[in-house]
């Protein structure tokens, strides 16, 4: 599963710049592989191969389409263990939440292979006998697909996927981190019978490569990027003057309240899964964790206690619960917020350090206020901040004190309080009394500046497909 070359047009082909860089595991610096450095003519020989098979494969009855995503599943479910022993050596998370992910990422491909055969048009009441209204779905053409580093399985499927169903061909960026996991899947769907060109991934060093190409050519209709918030805003700068359709899942800074009536260990069981998957590596993780006063005390201790659990460590190790982070940069991020909050009247009471470089032991900062730039940023990493609150109007005012909007979560013992706090809370996706709120048939996406559109679900499909009105004239 240690593709080095590109794939495109249904083969493994080495870069026209002749060029490599090196993909390292980040748990000890090692080279996993050298992978091919893509040039703008191989960007657009992406292009050019999904341009040339959109016709054939749009042309086919979605049931054809949708069946050969079946196939593609089944691949990828046969090969799980090989494809999360690449996805943690390349990427460094713990072998158990790597095959989780594979699993996971699967789950879009067979979801969307049952939705795309769905794809409904409708008729609409003409206001005379002499004209008939109809609306179809058609898909929308070439989709260029930009991905991240921390789920580089799924956040590549969660896309792809419904694109091919809908009808679009598809030309893929993976992060320079973690190109591996994109190419083995791409090589497994041509393996299930997906045709040449259908997808197209190209491996580059620098993303402006990739940029220049898919926002001038006329040929690409449609973009979707998951990543930072800072380059979903110039990316959509960047698509304005084609008026190219765009999808951009963002960054998030997601509140995790726990109410005086919630269940308390459930509630920290909810944040061992909210806070440490991926070891906090991800957009939806619990980042500002607030606590009523009653119950500060309590939930404190027995953090501490799950906290004695966790063990860190090298990802293909079978006991390892918190790999270690993606890169120096991540380390030196939160080395900083760390010593901002402190400076600030915040007290490290759990971890704090930094083991062999490359690992963050899990952390808790007590006593945290909004005025930290922990309260502001995403940590992305195994630090848990904790602020006290004493009613429920004063806890939603500060979850919805920041300008991102994807997901939050909230513990209570009220189902009252639970709709009305989950209607105020101003973000994409709620957990109520949990922890774990991503599913291939929920849409995922956030509001204010996390983005726009939609992931997953039945409106997962939507971001692929334009709607055409037909409107027929009728004699006699």
């Amino acid at each position: 599963m240690k593709r080095s070359k590109m794939y495109i047009d249904g083969e493994l082909r080495d870069s026209n710049t002749g060029s490599t860089f090196e993909v390292c595991n980040p748990a000890d610096g090692t080279v996993v592989s050298e992978v091919s450095k893509a040039g703008v003519k191989d960007v657009k020989s992406g292009v050019d191969a999904a341009s040339t098979a959109f016709g054939t494969w749009s042309a086919l009855p979605a049931s054809r389409r949708c069946s050969l995503l079946r196939k593609w599943h089944r691949k990828i479910m046969s090969n799980r263990d090989q494809l999360a022993e690449t996805m943690t050596l390349e990427q460094g998370k713990p072998i158990a939440e790597a095959k989780g992910e594979i699993s996971y990422a699967a789950s879009f491909v067979r979801w969307f292979s049952e939705e795309g055969v769905r794809a409904y048009g409708e008729t609409i009441p003409a206001p005379t006998a002499k004209s008939r209204f109809v609306t179809i779905r058609q898909p929308v053409g070439v989709a260029a697909l930009i991905t991240p580093w921390n789920f580089p399985a799924a956040m590549i499927t969660r896309k792809v996927a419904p694109a091919l169903a809908a009808g679009c061909t598809v030309v893929i960026k993976p992060s320079e981190e973690t190109p591996l996991s994109a190419l083995a899947l791409a090589e497994l769907a041509g393996e299930a019978g997906i045709p040449p060109g259908v997808i197209n991934v190209v491996t580059l060093k620098d993303p402006k490569v990739f940029s220049k190409v898919i926002f001038s050519d006329e040929r690409v209709l449609k973009i979707s990027f998951t990543g930072s918030i800072p380059v979903g805003k110039k990316l959509m700068e960047m698509a304005a003057p084609q008026l190219k359709k765009l999808s951009l899942e963002l960054g998030g800074n997601a509140p995790f309240i726990v109410f005086e009536d919630a269940d308390i260990d459930r509630a920290v069981r909810g944040l061992m899964t909210a806070k440490f998957r991926n070891g906090g590596q991800a957009c939806i993780a619990a980042n500002r964790v607030f606590l009523h006063e009653d119950i500060y005390e309590t939930f404190y201790n027995r953090l501490r206690e799950a906290f004695g659990k966790l063990k860190i460590g090298k990802g293909l190790n079978p006991e390892t619960d918190i790999g270690p982070l993606i890169n120096k940069k991540a380390v030196d991020k939160i080395q900083r917020l760390m010593k901002d909050a402190v400076g600030k009247g915040a007290r490290l009471v759990a971890g704090g350090k930094v083991v062999n470089e490359r690992w963050f032991e899990p952390t808790i900062l007590t006593d945290c206020n909004e005025d930290m730039d922990i309260f502001r940023e995403e940590i992305f990493g195994p630090v848990v901040a904790l602020y006290k609150f004493r009613n429920e109007d004063e806890v939603v005012r500060s979850a919805n004190n920041t300008p991102a909007g994807l997901a939050g979560y909230f513990y209570s013992g009220d189902v009252s309080r639970c709709w009305r706090v989950g209607e105020r809370m101003q973000c994409g996706m709620v957990g109520v009394n949990s922890g774990f709120i991503s599913d291939a048939s929920a849409p995922f996406g956030g509001v204010k500046e996390s983005g726009i559109g939609r992931e997953g679900s039945r409106y997962g499909l939507d971001e692929y497909m334009e709607i055409k009105y037909l409107s027929f004239g009728v004699e006699g």
